[in-house]
């Protein structure tokens, strides 16, 4: 494993007492009460459509979760356009398809950060066929091992309304986030993306609007639990 610098400071490690990083603190704490009976282990969070946050939300969950003293593992599963690399400022020479394509071990793939806790898979090449990795068994043994090496896994993945990327992924996690632009993305989208979820009977934890204007002091709004899905 390795340790770098990042030169892109996150709001949730910046500023932690701010709107935004609390909105982020208040998801966290809604997924963990949103099922008494099954812990949330496995997180995956997507969009509808390109350029609505969900990368950055992703990355600022992760932190959240580190804060709260818990070993998180973020993987960046959005192998056509990785970004997880670019915000943490790591290497992405190895990383998620090299270990699918038993090219690296996990333990060789996994890099540290400079937030306590916080574990990154980067997403590694991009590979010719992004969505036959994400559906193989290795995929599932990958998911199972970091659920036992980790408290939270924390999975960004492509938009779900662009590939099928997302919908394997989600039917493999213990619930999903899903990111709106608030300005740009139109209801039926929304409920399009909610559809698509349903069609994997992925659990859908919550939604997170991105870009609501509500003060100057607010860039992000989050709207939480089971209403958010059918909203």
């Amino acid at each position: 494993m390795s340790r770098t610098k990042r030169r892109w400071p996150l709001i949730t490690e910046s500023n932690p007492q701010s709107p935004i990083s609390e909105a982020y603190k208040m998801l966290r704490t809604n997924v963990a009460f949103s099922n008494l009976d099954d812990e949330i282990r496995t997180i995956m969070v997507t969009s509808s459509t390109m350029g609505e946050g969900k990368s950055t939300t992703s990355a600022n969950i992760a932190v959240t979760y580190a804060q709260a003293h818990r070993t998180v593992l973020l993987i960046d599963a959005d192998m056509r356009k990785p970004t997880q690399h670019h915000i943490f400022d790591v290497s992405n020479r190895g990383g998620l398809t090299s270990v699918l394509s038993q090219q690296q071990e996990l333990k060789d793939a996994l890099l540290t950060t400079s937030i306590a806790g916080l574990s990154i898979l980067p997403s590694g090449p991009i590979p010719p066929n992004p969505s036959e990795m994400l559906v193989s068994r290795r995929m599932n043994a990958l998911l199972e091992t970091a659920s036992r090496l980790y408290d939270v896994v924390i999975i960004d993945t492509p938009p779900i309304m662009m590939v099928t990327d997302a919908q394997i992924v989600a039917s493999k996690c213990d619930g999903v986030v899903l990111v709106i632009d608030s300005g740009h993305v139109k209801r039926e989208s929304a409920r399009k993306a909610k559809a698509s979820l349903e069609h994997v009977n992925a659990r859908l934890l919550g939604v997170v609007l991105n870009n609501v204007k509500r003060s100057k002091a607010e860039s992000y709004y989050a709207y939480y639990g089971e209403q958010a899905g059918s909203s």
